[in-house]
């Protein structure tokens, strides 16, 4: 057994971040500044996207779009049970209600099926927000044809999805025909890119430049070189905006970690792959699963344990992990059986059943490009002791 302890997702922070980030401590700028411009630029270029904002967060990133696109009070977005209460929370604050529909069940993410039914059902419906759950890409070619035909926008919470392509085209590119849409980052500490905290918004640039205002007081577009050389003291206010901008030290470390993003990438799918082998062979599991037509970002590796042939249950399951020193997580608990959400909207847990019944079986193991193969192999090899120690 480790004798220390394995933490569930480790950021991979090298020498070069460090190396930017005191850089930028002694350039005297650590607010948005050059740095964001810079990391924008290279993010818009990685991704194809037409126009990239950088922010302090994916939440703040699905907040501006919200507002940036007019959705407000006497509106609805439909969007999934199966994600952070985060990507619901902000459909609350620009005062819009959400329309929740249940999962797939291989991948979890939102079902087209149900989203066109909802769509119909409901006309004050303005927007779909698809999760790109575990950094497996949602259905895009039927949400976006829902999308056309009702005339919706579309904002794709893209929080685990850095990089995923579906059907050839990466999470964040523009889409073909005439749909408005809009995707948002996360570079949280446990994402595949982190800068500690922070996100990203792509999508038009006409949007984007309406999501740079909301996104620092409202203030005109001049105000953001308001410090430099070329600036002035002048400033308007437009409107009644947030505070989410990135600062340049946060940047600093994405610049780095987005050039060794496809190094990073080859490590934790050949960590990937070593996990469908060996879990492969065993009872009382079912495996995460990658569709044809996509390259998941295998943000997250989540396990589905099969509890009839267990003579156990999940809590008991990540409690023995834990003894072994194998951290791990749940995710997620499902948006509609939080307090909040159960009793605003009456809410009976059963309410979505294919996304209730995988949470109850679902389990995170460690996935990061940090993990040596030795790691790998001791997740591996405490998952089969905990299995054959409590099979039926």
């Amino acid at each position: 057994m480790r004798s220390e302890f394995l933490s569930f997702s480790p950021p991979m922070i090298g020498e070069e971040e460090i190396d930017e980030v005191v850089k930028t401590l002694r350039s005297g700028w650590i607010t948005t500044g050059p740095q964001v411009e810079r990391f924008q630029s290279d993010f818009k270029e990685y991704i194809g996207a037409d126009a990239a904002l950088a922010l302090n967060s994916c939440t703040s990133a699905l907040h501006v779009a919200l507002a940036a696109l007019g959705i407000g009070p006497g509106d609805k977005v439909v969007s999934t049970p199966m994600t952070f209460a985060s990507s619901i929370h902000v459909i609350e604050h620009v005062g819009a209600e959400p329309v929740l529909v249940d999962v797939e069940p291989d991948t979890l993410n939102i079902d087209p099926d149900q989203i066109e039914a909802a769509v119909k059902a409901d006309p004050t419906i303005k927007a779909i927000m698809p999760v790109h759950l575990y950094g497996h890409p949602a259905e895009m070619d039927p949400i976006l044809d829902i999308a056309r035909r009702h005339k919706l926008a579309v904002i794709e919470d893209a929080a685990h999805s850095l990089p995923a392509s579906y059907r050839g085209r990466m999470i964040g590119a523009p889409v073909d025909g005439d749909v408005t849409n809009l995707v948002a980052f996360s570079f949280y500490a446990t994402k595949n890119l982190t800068t500690g905290e922070g996100g990203m918004l792509t999508g038009p640039p006409d949007i984007i430049d309406q999501a740079r205002m909301w996104s620092l007081h409202g203030m005109s577009r001049d105000a953001f070189k308001r410090y430099t050389a070329e600036g002035s003291w002048f400033y308007e206010v437009l409107l009644p905006g947030f505070k989410y901008n990135m600062p340049d030290l946060q940047a600093a470390m994405g610049i780095h970690q987005l050039a060794r993003l496809p190094q990073m990438q080859r490590r934790r799918r050949e960590l990937v792959d070593q996990y469908h082998e060996a879990f492969a062979r065993m009872d009382g599991l079912e495996l995460p699963v990658e569709r044809a037509d996509v390259q998941s970002a295998w943000h997250i590796y989540a396990i589905k344990l099969n509890l009839d042939r267990l003579r156990i249950d999940r809590a008991q399951f990540i409690d023995e992990l834990r003894t072994r020193n194998i951290g791990s997580s749940v995710h997620f608990i499902p948006v509609h059986i939080h307090p909040y959400y159960r009793d605003k909207y009456k809410f009976a847990a059963n309410r979505f059943p294919v996304a209730f019944g995988a949470y109850e079986r679902l389990v995170s193991l460690p996935l990061s490009p940090k993990l040596t193969d030795d790691d790998a192999a001791d997740v591996i090899e405490a998952v089969e002791d905990i299995l054959a120690k409590n099979a039926r």
